[in-house]
């Protein structure tokens, strides 16, 4: 079954900006929901500060390689913060140094992504997410100005 989702703005700087994925069902951002479950969670605080620290070096910084950790397939752009250390992990999509797409994470308990259902599904949606961006890229709906996605107001991508 496919799922509707849209693309909504997080954050901007003069170097980065920030989007997440939305699903129609709920309408609250995947980076939302990911905040909501760890933000108070004393357990994870030193992994998600470690994750919000990164996300704000993105912003001053730029989207550079050095604050990814690689993951997902060697043809697409899925990656996850922190680079070291901790349980905890965000994935994303990086576009460029100058677009981040925040996606959901959680808890590493097993050696790869692939092995939990959960981790993996936030994967998936993320892989099927810049299929589809991509698509719209080369049909001219969608295009990368500098660090903005024009032509995704208003738009539902069927993943």
């Amino acid at each position: 079954m496919k799922k509707k989702t849209t693309l909504d703005i997080i954050k901007q700087s003069d170097k980065t900006s920030l989007y997440s994925i939305s699903f129609e069902m709920d309408g609250t951002t995947e980076f939302e929901k990911f905040v909501y479950e760890f933000e108070m969670n004393a357990t994870y605080n030193r992994d998600y500060q470690r994750i919000i620290a990164a996300l704000q070096s993105i912003l001053r910084l730029g989207a550079l390689e050095r604050f990814f950790r690689p993951e997902g397939k060697m043809n697409d752009s899925v990656a996850a913060i922190p680079i070291e250390g901790g349980k905890l992990r965000l994935y994303c999509l990086r576009l460029s140094e100058q677009i981040v797409i925040l996606g959901n994470g959680g808890i590493k308990t097993c050696d790869s992504y692939e092995q939990d259902p959960k981790l993996y599904g936030y994967v998936m949606d993320l892989q099927r997410f810049e299929k589809i961006l991509n698509e719209s890229i080369e049909n001219g709906f969608v295009s990368i100005q500098e660090k903005d996605l024009t032509g995704v107001d208003d738009v539902t991508f069927e993943i």
